[in-house]
């Protein structure tokens, strides 16, 4: 969950950049417009007013505080309040005009009257709330568009952060990596020779076991016919 709340920083940077601009044109342009006659009254150079506070410089704070937000936060909610408190500067800067007839006892504007000539008056309104108010709104809406969409640089942030360890896990030590036992290759057994007959004995012919008191065997002795007919002769 808290890989998917991080976000790239460049995803906001450039609105947050022109929302800072465009809120510090807000706030500075009724003290300094006046060296170029293009004010609202009254028309002189860092005069400080509770109107103008209220309807020029308290919406500037707001944008510029959002933009900063949306230039420097790496996390999503974050970055997101930021472009949504700028969105309530420009929002305050179209309708603080029109509201501020609810505390004039005269029912007219707290924001003075735009001086010079018909264009100019036009351009001074546009330039002074109406038309900073909505730029400063499309900033903001395009911003929190682009924070509201995870993309694939999100999505492998959020990846990398799952396979991070987590801050339980961050100060243990980590186990030695044992290696598994190699076991022995098993051994063929060992195959006995047969044991050889003695000789003068046939293979195919039992050996009688010899024990402690076995005796030996005689050789069978085998009377030759010869020798049977000397015996019959010389008796």
């Amino acid at each position: 969950m808290a890989g998917k709340l991080r976000v790239p920083r460049s995803r906001g940077a450039l609105s947050g950049v022109l929302l800072v601009l465009a809120g510090l044109w807000g706030g500075l342009i009724p003290f300094i417009g006046p060296y170029f006659n293009f004010a609202f009254t009254p028309d002189e150079p860092w005069v400080w007013t509770a109107n103008r506070f209220w309807l020029s410089v308290l919406p500037a704070l707001a944008t510029v505080l959002g933009g900063l937000i949306l230039l420097f936060s790496a996390n999503r909610i974050m970055a997101m309040l930021g472009g949504g408190l700028a969105a309530l500067g420009g929002l305050w800067f179209i309708l603080g005009g029109p509201l501020s007839t609810l505390w004039t006892a005269t029912g007219v504007p707290a924001t003075g009257t735009p001086v010079g000539g018909q264009t100019r008056r036009l351009f001074e309104q546009l330039a002074f709330f109406e038309g900073i108010g909505s730029l400063i709104l499309l900033l903001s809406a395009l911003a929190l568009g682009r924070l509201a969409v995870v993309g694939v640089k999100e999505a492998r942030m959020a990846a990398e952060g799952h396979a991070r360890p987590g801050r339980h896990e961050r100060g243990r030590v980590p186990e030695p990596v044992r290696e598994p036992v190699q076991q022995a290759p098993a051994r063929e057994p060992v195959r006995q020779a047969p044991a050889r007959a003695p000789e003068g004995q046939e293979s195919g012919a039992t050996v009688s076991p010899r024990g402690r008191y076995a005796r030996p065997e005689q050789p069978e002795h085998k009377e030759h016919w010869v020798d049977r007919v000397r015996h019959l002769v010389h008796r």
